[in-house]
């Protein structure tokens, strides 16, 4: 029964293989039978895993690459934040990879598990999207005049952290178009629908942010050179990839703010619009009561009123009001109340 279970696990997961030198590259997709001897060829050989693997594979995997016992946990666990860990032989990294579902309209993560070694790299990730982030990091490989050929496994890590961090860019665009349309309607025509959208957007924002932050402690201790896995030369490419990361935190901080100042924008637009409800109510009211006290005057049932056998009085009545209410209207206008 296990035993299914385990090749059913594996049937779900993908593994592609690249191996490549300054010369040449070779590509495909491999079992996990197939990973051991992948670790033993010259060059550079990088190991992508699509789809969480099982704790039999795990165990497999960290037997005969020597991975530290606290990397097989963490392997397991799709609920890591972002962080590194240096185990000497081999550095341990996680990330959040961000995405949109548009079919949802909403943001999601992806926890993706890089472990670099001298001589190989290996990426776990929880599963695969169509187009992931990856995509321009694989066109350069397969590429035989890039920078990629010609380094080590260090130089492809900072390439992929670099295409996880580029994408936090994508997704403050799509919040930044978002905030916009939010904002006009919030001027414009400030509903229960705008404060919905305005409350559900800050979730997102602050799901981003605690996605993003951790991992600029990732970039500090990649950038500063504290592991011997990552030559000098890539950490000055580290250091623009932590600048890269500083901008997003700093977009997400603005974003926040603007969203904040968002539901100050639609409450005083509700009040804005309350109030001019109430100004032409109270415009209304103020016009209807010296009309009213004209109606209730010559509503009296007192027999000997001095124009209540006049022929015309009702005429000047009507007379009466009319002046009063052009009067009055012509005063609000004087004063721009209209």
């Amino acid at each position: 029964m296990d035993a299914t279970i385990t090749a059913e696990k594996e049937s779900l997961m993908k593994i592609s293989f690249f191996n490549y030198d300054e010369k040449e590259f070779s590509e495909k997709s491999i079992e996990l039978g197939d990973c051991i001897p992948c670790k033993n060829l010259a060059g550079v050989s990088w190991l992508n895993f699509d789809g969480l693997p099982d704790q039999a594979s795990v165990d497999k995997l960290c037997q005969e690459f020597g991975w530290h016992q606290l990397v097989q946990e963490n392997l397991l666990d799709n609920t890591q934040r972002p962080k590194i860990e240096d185990f000497g032989t081999h550095c341990y990294m996680v990330l959040k990879m961000i995405n949109f579902d548009h079919a949802k309209d909403r943001f999601t993560s992806e926890q993706v598990n890089i472990i670099l070694g001298h001589d190989y790299l290996v990426t776990f990730q929880e599963k695969e999207f169509q187009g992931d982030v990856f995509d321009p990091v694989r066109k350069r490989i397969r590429s035989g005049f890039s920078r990629l050929r010609k380094s080590g496994p260090d130089y492809l890590a900072y390439r992929l952290i670099d295409a996880i961090v580029d994408n936090y860019f994508s997704v403050m665009e799509k919040i930044g178009d978002k905030i916009e349309k939010i904002e006009i309607d919030a001027v414009s025509h400030p509903s229960r629908n705008v404060l919905t959208s305005v409350q559900k957007l800050r979730k997102e924002v602050v799901f981003i942010r605690k996605l993003v932050w951790p991992s600029r402690e990732v970039l500090n201790s990649l950038q500063r050179g504290e592991s011997p896995l990552i030559s000098q030369d890539t950490c000055r490419y580290m250091r623009d990839v932590y600048d890269h990361t500083a901008q997003v935190i700093d977009s997400v901080e603005t974003y926040r703010d603007m969203l904040s100042m968002m539901l100050d924008i639609y409450l005083s637009s509700i009040s804005n619009r309350l109030n001019e409800i109430m100004k032409v109510l109270t415009m209304i009211s103020t016009i209807f009561i010296p009309l009213t006290f004209i109606v209730g005057l010559y509503g009296m049932n007192f027999h000997y009123m001095p124009e209540i056998y006049w022929r015309y009085g009702y005429l000047m009545v009507w007379i009466i009001i009319l002046c009063i209410v052009l009067g009055m209207l012509y005063f609000f206008r004087r004063r721009h109340w209209l």
